[in-house]
């Protein structure tokens, strides 16, 4: 049941890349990430109402709530979306793609997991396919995309301490409750920065596409997609749900497929083939 949830998370993050492309070229990076948090911010928290559940942590865990909001929100999504608006989709898939290595590294090295040879081989071959798939339709560093590409450098080591550091709170608190916390509180954070820009923005600009973007970036990501997350990570070890993030790729191709007519040539489903060798090869390890 958990790799089906996985799968789903990646389905729906596969897409990711591409819509916050489309949308941040209308909406800046800054108003965007308040945009997304606040819409996903205000639903976890009615939510959490609902539920009887008002966002509580016990006094020695703040500490570690407020990092895990800082590196979900400000620094996560907000270099996600500047990144973005400075680089192309490919790259971010690139590098995303690398968060397993990270999350595996600095798992053992925090001591959240044991050292595994056949994960570590797996991550290995997982990325090599990442690497096949890429580069068939084209990845570029240059001058122009230099900065967005350290920046979304920058997303990915967030998303990855956000992954590792995360796992106690969500076996304490439950994923949910874990995942509105930081949502929240992370939103809160990034209110004063990103308020005077989003207060300056041409909401008569915004096009029916950008509406439904920033929906799904905000209830298709920043909600579903973080909640199903913490769920694995709170049923599986960092590195094994990490490992998921390398089919993102190779769902986004297939959904260029049958929504664009993208052609799905050879060398694409060698590196998919790879790329799923390498997630079964992490899993038995």
């Amino acid at each position: 049941m958990i790799y089906v949830v996985m799968l789903f998370q990646s389905l729906l993050a596969s897409g990711t890349h591409i819509v916050a492309k489309a949308v941040v070229t209308d909406v800046d990076p800054t108003t965007l990430t308040l945009l997304r948090s606040g819409l996903a911010g205000g639903i976890l928290y009615v939510i959490s109402i609902l539920r009887g559940k008002p966002l509580k942590v016990d006094t020695e865990d703040r500490g570690m709530f407020l990092l895990l909001s800082f590196l979900g929100i400000p620094l996560n999504q907000f270099l996600f979306l500047t990144g973005l608006h400075a680089s192309r989709p490919t790259n971010a898939a690139l590098f995303y793609g690398a968060t397993p290595a990270l999350v595996l590294v600095f798992s053992v090295l925090l001591k959240k997991e044991k050292r595994s040879l056949m994960r570590l081989i797996g991550v290995l071959v997982a990325f090599s396919g990442i690497l096949v798939v890429i580069f068939e339709h084209g990845f570029s560093v240059g001058a122009e995309t230099l900065l967005g590409d350290l920046m979304l450098l920058g997303a990915v080591v967030a998303w990855t301490f956000y992954t590792v550091l995360g796992r106690d709170m969500i076996t304490k608190y439950g994923p949910v409750h874990a995942t509105s916390v930081t949502m929240v509180w992370g939103m809160a954070m990034f209110l004063p920065f990103g308020l005077f820009s989003a207060a300056r923005f041409d909401y008569s600009s915004l096009t029916g596409t950008d509406i439904w973007g920033i929906a799904y970036l905000a209830i298709g990501t920043s909600i579903i997609t973080y909640l199903l997350w913490y769920y694995a990570l709170g049923k599986m070890a960092p590195s094994k749900v990490a490992i998921f993030a390398n089919t993102q790729p190779v769902f986004t191709m297939i959904l260029a497929y049958f929504f664009l007519g993208d052609v799905l040539t050879p060398w694409f489903l060698l590196g998919a083939a790879i790329t799923l060798g390498g997630v079964l090869l992490t899993e038995i390890g």
